[in-house]
């Protein structure tokens, strides 16, 4: 992967980690927490939509890899929810 190729994949990740977070009503820090939060939500979401049989939500190419969207926001939220309902985390308005 190329460099841009990261960064192009961070901003995305970022993105869909703070939609996430927002979906769940908890933050838990600033652009490079939503940025890991949208990794974790995509590993997450993806997981779970292959245990389930359902099918890649709207996945974008970055430098030939997948990235799924929706799966990456619905693993984020599920995950932000589980840390903030465990930790406690400042809700946000």
């Amino acid at each position: 992967m190329s460099f841009f190729g990261f960064l192009v994949l961070l901003l995305i990740a970022a993105i869909c980690g703070g939609i996430g977070q927002s979906i769940s009503g908890y933050s838990f820090g600033g652009c490079l927490i939503s940025a890991g939060v949208g990794f974790i939500g995509a590993i997450l979401g993806k997981w779970i939509a292959g245990e389930l049989g359902l099918p890649e939500l709207w996945t974008i190419q970055i430098d030939g890899s997948p990235f799924p969207i929706i799966w990456s926001i619905i693993g984020a939220a599920l995950f932000t929810a589980v840390l903030g309902t465990l930790f406690r985390g400042k809700k946000s308005i």
